[in-house]
């Protein structure tokens, strides 16, 4: 577990540091999350857990496009460190606002708070949602994002309805952590159960005790639901009895209608799909009809269960609601590269062609079984506990230690040894290539992979190993799509070590400056080191302010008193850069 800093590391303060704004009493934060560590029963089990305003999956936040908007995160846990991340969201401009631990910005210390400030950008609006991004939280700690349109969005619908994706796990956070770490290594343990906005029956409790998810619905309706993938582990497929589905939206991006009969989300992933209800003629007598999900690429299977729950108007009664005991549906198995070559953007996005591309940077993963085990990227790991300062706050302190050599990196491949990091300069196109390959015993296992900061260009992915000739075939009937969480899938479940077994390529117009992570978004595969860190710019494009007045934020907790600090606790009022008014 990242562990609590008890020394805090102090630097030479300016006296004279202006544009501060005293978030004192007089500041109201637009919203407010308060992170509790307690017991609390979900999915018929009791779990010490991490919740948000006292609920897992915590509240939704609900904005719209071109707002800057602030959110206070108070740390109300008494040992645990914490961070809040907004994934998918970019947050270019305002450098200690996307929640990386020890990437860009120093956690928020048990006791203390932090105000994020957040702008919505023209064409953000989508479905996104925040988590904690330190060790095993984010499986409770996490709730819904959505960025509305400011003007009718691009589709008609009557409302909209919510699929919130999440794990549940017997063994506690501190638990899965310390096992992951160890040597000799101890798994997590399978999931427990698949969850449906915070609701279902965990895979121990068959006889429909447990309240499953019931979504409400009127007959002759079209809802767009909003499908958010927030699980830890779980590849899930999932579909509606008797109803299909058209995709609209990818991680915050409209895309032209596709229609299916089921969805597969990983962790991390969104998606929007439109669904028009039955009429009540076509209701037959029925009110209520199974949302039936089940989990893909993992040693033992889990079925759990939702309810699209038709309201009574057209006078049919309706019958109780407990989990059936055969399955309704018949779902399919992993479909391997599910939408690859197929979604299309709603608009033109103009996708980077082959010609474009500056460089090409090749990320093999392998994990490596030793009494630990560990997912390494071009073999070597990367976790919170690496870096002795964030890197965006060592290279504030002209630590030159911290800013990855360029030069270095382009001869390896991409990524400098030395800082662990890999650098690229404003303006180039990178291609990126996630390449599976053999564990040292031969096993495989898939990957959601999540980019901060700007979408990439999803290109696919395939079988083997990357062929760029081959895939720009496939790339000349489509336009891809802007994504910021796609699978690298496995298409054997053994090979021989260290071969290669599986490839996802993105694309990537470098624009915004700033530290960036790319990371498997299964939460053990971050523990066991499947991170890594990007700087994209110079310091001339990282370093937007001159030292002084970014002092608050460049020290654990702050600083000590009575200095600006930019962390904020019972006795102390925090001194905040409004990073909007300097844009």
């Amino acid at each position: 577990m990242f562990s609590i800093i008890l020394v805090l590391l102090t630097g030479f303060l300016t006296p004279a540091i202006a544009k501060l704004h005293v978030h004192d009493s007089t500041f109201v934060p637009d919203k407010i999350l308060r992170i509790t560590a307690e017991n609390i029963t979900h999915g018929c089990l009791s779990r010490y857990s991490v919740l948000v305003n006292g609920t897992a999956p915590g509240p939704e936040l609900r904005f719209e496009e071109g707002q800057t908007r602030w959110i206070r995160v108070y740390n109300d846990m008494e040992d645990m460190n914490l961070t809040m991340h907004w994934h998918g969201l970019s947050i270019a401009g305002y450098p200690f606002s996307d929640g990386t631990p020890q990437a860009s910005q120093w956690p928020i210390p048990p006791k203390y708070y932090f105000d994020y400030e957040l702008h919505f950008q023209p064409g953000q609006a989508g479905t996104y949602f925040y988590h904690s991004h330190i060790n095993f939280q984010a499986v409770s700690c996490s709730g819904p994002l959505i960025i509305e349109e400011r003007t009718k969005p691009p589709y008609d619908y009557d409302e909209e309805r919510m699929v919130y994706l999440s794990d549940v796990f017997n063994l506690t956070d501190g638990q899965i952590f310390d096992g992951l770490t160890a040597n000799p290594f101890v798994w997590s343990g399978e999931t427990n159960g698949v969850l449906i906005n915070g609701k279902g029956v965990a895979n121990t409790v068959l006889n429909g005790s447990c309240d499953l998810a019931a979504i409400a619905v009127q007959p002759g309706k079209t809802y767009r639901f909003r499908f958010i993938g927030a699980t830890a582990l779980s590849l899930v497929s999932l579909a509606f009895e008797g109803h299909n589905l058209s995709i609209i939206e990818a991680d915050g991006g409209y895309t032209k209608p596709l229609h299916t009969s089921f969805m597969q989300i990983g962790p991390g992933q969104r998606f929007s799909a439109l669904l028009t209800t039955k009429t009540c003629e076509e209701l037959q007598d029925k009110l209520r009809y199974w949302i039936q999900l089940e989990t893909r690429e993992r040693p033992a299977l889990y079925r759990g269960y939702g309810v699209l729950a038709y309201s009574d108007e057209c006078g049919i009664q309706a019958p109780s609601t407990q989990a059936p005991s055969t399955p309704p549906l018949t779902l399919p198995n992993t479909s391997l590269g599910w939408l690859d070559y197929e979604l299309q953007p709603l608009s033109p996005n103009l996708f980077p062609t082959l010609k474009e591309v500056t460089r090409r940077v090749t990320i093999t993963v392998q994990q490596i079984v030793n009494g630990s085990i560990t997912w390494t990227e071009n073999g070597l790991s990367w976790t919170e506990a690496f870096p002795r300062m964030p890197y965006l706050v060592a290279m504030y302190e002209h630590d030159k230690n911290a800013l990855p050599n360029y030069a270095d990196a382009v001869a390896n491949g991409g990524m400098d040894n030395r800082t662990r990091a890999f650098p690229a300069k404003l303006g180039e196109v990178l291609e990126i290539v996630i390449q599976n390959s053999g564990a040292t015993n031969g096993g495989l296992d898939v990957h959601p992979f999540h980019a901060h900061g700007a979408h990439i260009w999803d290109i696919g992915s395939g079988n083997g190993s990357y062929d760029v000739q081959a895939n720009e075939e496939r790339l000349k009937s489509t336009n891809p799509v802007r994504r910021d969480t796609t699978m690298l899938y496995r298409y054997e479940t053994t090979t021989t070590p260290g071969k290669d077994s599986g490839w996802r390529a993105w694309r990537l117009r470098v624009t915004e400056a700033g530290v960036w992570m790319i990371h498997c978004h299964t939460l053990q595969h971050m523990i066991m080191g499947m991170q890594t860190v990007w700087v994209f710019g110079d310091p001339s494009d990282i370093l937007k302010l001159p030292r002084p007045r970014v002092e608050g934020y460049l020290t654990y907790g702050g600083g000590e008193r009575p200095f600006p600090c930019a962390y904020g606790n019972a006795t102390y009022d925090p001194k905040m850069i409004h990073w909007d008014e300097e844009l």
